[in-house]
């Protein structure tokens, strides 16, 4: 699912929730969630549309952008380094 959310320029767990809505729809079973304090409500339907994929070649790289308070990181990778760019990411954040 990830890297379907990666080719894609998706966020991995958006993808994972559409997929977790769609198969409850799926099975008809509905998640009743608690009324809003206002008058409007949000439908939360899954909706499938398909997404243009960017050709291969116009991707070189993987950029990714840290902030903390003042200080910024900018880390740019080459696409063939997605793996390790992914392990060094859950190494950063875990």
């Amino acid at each position: 699912m990830a890297a379907v959310a990666l080719a894609n320029g998706l966020n991995a767990n958006l993808v994972r929730r559409w997929v977790v809505t769609e198969e409850r729809e799926q099975h008809g079973k509905s998640i009743q969630a608690a009324a809003p304090s206002g008058p409007a409500t949000v439908d939360h339907t899954f909706i499938p549309i398909q997404v243009e994929r960017a050709p291969v070649s116009t991707m070189q790289e993987i950029t990714i952008e840290l902030r903390r308070g003042a200080t910024s990181v900018k880390v740019a990778l080459p696409l063939a380094a997605a793996a390790e760019c992914t392990g060094w990411l859950r190494e950063l954040l875990g």
